[in-house]
């Protein structure tokens, strides 16, 4: 006798987790599994939809590889960051003639061209043209000059 009252009590302890875990409000043993089988639907529907939001998120990322951007204000001048996780041939002439274009002198650089793309710069303005170099027209004239790139060799 005892062991069928342990039994039936170590089953109510089952059902009162599962209860709770699956934020039921039922009081019989049918409808506290029936709403833990909903719950489990539930379940299944989110997994599927995080899969196709990933599987979504990654062709997006894959279509969409443009390099990032990042332009810091210095006391005379700016540091630039361009990083891309592929290659990107020609990104390079692309953002000098920008640099150019502007009339910005760079001071120093760093670039990396092989598996990812990466370019740090210290970049002034030109002293003929003695104004101050805004961040954030550089870090537009750089952008428009990745979307450019990017454009022309979709093209090719």
């Amino acid at each position: 006798m005892a062991s069928r009252e342990q039994k039936r009590a170590a089953l109510h302890e089952k059902l009162q987790l599962l209860r709770s875990i699956t934020n039921s409000h039922a009081i019989n043993k049918t409808s506290i599994i029936i709403d833990a089988s909903k719950y489990i639907e539930e379940l299944k529907q989110k997994v599927e939809r995080l899969n196709q939001d990933i599987a979504t998120a990654q062709t997006s990322s894959d279509q969409n590889t443009l390099p990032m951007v990042t332009v810091e204000t210095l006391e005379k001048g700016f540091h630039i960051n361009v990083f891309s996780t592929k290659s990107c041939p020609g990104l390079l002439v692309s953002i000098l003639e920008s640099f150019e274009e502007m009339g910005i002198n760079v001071l120093e650089a760093r670039v990396t061209c092989t598996d990812t793309f990466r370019f740090q710069a210290v970049g002034g303005e030109n002293e003929e043209q003695g104004e101050g170099v805004d961040a954030q027209a550089v870090k537009l004239a750089v952008g428009q000059a990745i979307k450019n790139w990017s454009e022309s060799t979709d093209q090719k």
